[in-house]
């Protein structure tokens, strides 16, 4: 089994005024980040708009990362699909380049809502691999809750051992960790108590944009300084509660630029933010040092 503690850094995906990948961008903030202190990076992340990539474009993202990476730290691919055979396709690909651990959502549009039915997409991918597999709740976004009882159930496959939590809600969040299985928080407000709780580790975006502090966050409380966690959790929580209360990725890349990250533009659907909204954004990053 794969060791994810610590930060695992939700990759942007640097791109162009026109949406195209900017990949020489990507293997110099694969540098930067690693520089940082990152345990991990996820690469194709939902920070990095993973559903508005193409899956040519993510296998090209997957396979320079990983090069560039060079084992320096903990990689995480996303290789998320809504069909069952390109999931397990792509899945095959990270797999074959030597990612530690893929991160799968479950099936999130008209597919099957009930715990049978999800223990069923994933027990089919993780039958055709042998790398582990993150499962990903986010139901604010999917409309689908991994429930604790399918949480269980899941980990008793062969290669399902670690799910990222991003709904932000403590309670399941603690009830996750109560049944003794790897834990990833995904909710970036809640992140220092997530820690705190006994999470193995982080699958973060909002790290993007402030790595360094990330890192030493997860330091303290692993050290079990929790008073200077605390005291360094409000620097950051300002601007994590500004991002997190919606239009998430062209804020977090709004903030990369303004905090010497640049990862360029979002692509469409996607909309950079208003002059207003950047100034928010502006006020909120000033309590960082």
């Amino acid at each position: 089994m794969s060791d994810l503690k610590g930060i695992n850094l939700a990759m942007q995906t640097p791109m162009f005024e026109d949406g195209s990948i900017d990949y020489p961008r990507w293997e110099e903030l694969i540098d930067i980040y690693i520089d940082c202190g990152v345990q991990g990076l996820v690469l194709g992340a939902g920070t990095g708009q993973h559903p508005y990539l193409t899956q040519a474009e993510c296998n090209r993202l997957y396979e320079l990362g990983t090069k560039r990476i060079d084992s320096r730290c903990n990689v995480i691919c996303q290789t998320s699909a809504l069909n069952v055979d390109e999931a397990i396709e792509r899945s095959h690909h990270a797999e074959g380049l030597g990612a530690d651990a893929l991160m799968i959502l479950p099936p999130y549009l008209e597919g099957p809502e009930d715990d049978d039915g999800l223990f069923e997409f994933y027990r089919s991918i993780d039958a055709e691999i042998s790398t582990d597999i993150i499962g990903y709740n986010i139901p604010q976004t999917t409309g689908i809750g991994i429930s604790v009882d399918l949480f269980k159930r899941l980990n008793n496959l062969p290669n399902f051992n670690y799910i990222k939590d991003s709904a932000g809600d403590m309670t399941t969040h603690q009830n996750y960790l109560q049944t003794g299985c790897k834990v990833l928080n995904g909710a970036d407000p809640t992140t220092v108590f997530a820690l705190m709780a006994g999470a193995t580790g982080t699958i973060w975006g909002g790290a993007n944009y402030m790595p360094k502090e990330c890192v030493r966050l997860y330091q303290l409380i692993a050290a079990g300084d929790f008073n200077a966690a605390m005291a360094l959790w409000a620097t950051m929580i300002p601007s994590l509660l500004y991002i997190w209360s919606g239009n998430y990725i062209a804020k977090v890349k709004t903030a990369c630029r303004l905090r010497g990250f640049d990862g360029g533009a979002v692509r469409r659907p996607l909309t950079p933010l208003s002059a207003d909204e950047e100034k928010i954004l502006a006020t909120s990053l000033q309590t960082l040092k």
